[in-house]
């Protein structure tokens, strides 16, 4: 079996305004970087669109109706606040972005696939059950993690998020969602300002881990938090389905906040969580894109983590 490798040219079409970090040359980075002759044997779809009843699991009907309502005209642009913007294939993007995960799902779950890594946009790791926020539309992990329990039949469904910024709307999503974990490494202090050490869940909900890491941190305090904390936590669980929130903007060029991460910091966790995952859940696992901002890192980094996933 192969990696999969699930994307859609939607998500080239959605616009963000000038000068907007959560732009396409993001894709079009990954886009070229994956078409080098090391990644030739990946298995590559195009991504179907997120279903009404897949989005419901995660947001509610008045949300998915405003999304899709406020998609403006051609060549317009529609702010939801300062941050979160729409033009008129956003919509299409949003619904590939979150059907890309469900169909990596189904592919990964059936054995049709070892594992999957969806290049997709917007992200969605801030939108939360009735409202957008952070360049995010739809929650894409968590709508892939429920779609995981309730219609693939997995009873235990993590969800990783090494995103440099705190992964709030998924984390909200999957709050009270027995079966559930949650588990993040972020900057402390820094956008969406959630995500402390306290945020662990409800019982009988999901298991929530946040370990926030100081501004400047490298990658001794980065392995340090998942070596010591996150993982072990993660074996206590034991999934039978992983879901990454795969955000590179944590790597040391990124303009978007201030830790210090290299590329091979962001291979060894793949690696590690691909250990668990074959340990745990005969190696499903899949993975779709968060951040990421300066497009030369954001390369480098998804080109070594789609290595690691094609050989794990």
């Amino acid at each position: 079996m192969t990696t999969l490798l699930l994307t859609h040219p939607a998500c080239l079409q959605h616009e963000t305004g000038d000068y907007h970090p959560e732009c396409a040359d993001r894709l079009k980075a990954i886009n070229h970087i994956l078409e080098h002759e090391d990644f030739s044997f990946l298995a590559r779809e195009e991504a179907p669109r997120v279903t009404t009843q897949q989005l419901l699991r995660a947001h509610s009907m008045d949300h998915i109706d405003h999304i899709l309502s406020v998609v403006p005209a051609d060549g317009d642009i529609y702010s939801i606040d300062d941050d979160t913007f729409v033009s008129s294939h956003s919509g299409e993007a949003a619904l590939r972005a979150a059907g890309a995960v469900c169909a990596a799902v189904e592919e990964v779950g059936a054995k049709r696939c070892r594992n999957a890594f969806c290049a997709v946009r917007p992200p969605g790791h801030h939108a939360e059950r009735a409202s957008a926020m952070g360049f995010c539309l739809f929650s894409n992990a968590a709508i892939g993690a429920l779609h995981a329990r309730d219609a693939c039949g997995f009873k235990k469904v993590a969800v990783i998020d090494f995103d440099v910024h705190h992964g709030n709307g998924t984390q909200q999503i999957l709050w009270d969602e027995p079966g559930m974990f949650y588990a993040s490494t972020h900057q402390r202090d820094a956008y969406p300002y959630s995500g402390t050490e306290d945020e662990r869940g409800l019982p009988g909900g999901g298991t929530v881990v946040n370990v926030p890491l100081p501004a400047g941190s490298g990658s001794d305090a980065f392995r340090l938090a998942y070596g010591e904390v996150i993982l072990p936590r993660l074996r206590e669980f034991s999934p039978d389905f992983v879901i990454v929130s795969a955000g590179f903007d944590g790597h040391a060029a990124d303009p978007m906040a201030n830790l210090r991460l290299q590329v091979g910091d962001f291979e060894w966790l793949t690696r590690e969580l691909l250990l668990i995952a074959a340990e745990f859940c005969d190696h499903r696992l899949v993975s779709v894109l968060e951040g990421g901002y300066d497009t030369r890192a954001l390369a480098a980094c998804v080109a070594s983590h789609v290595r690691a996933l094609m050989e794990g």
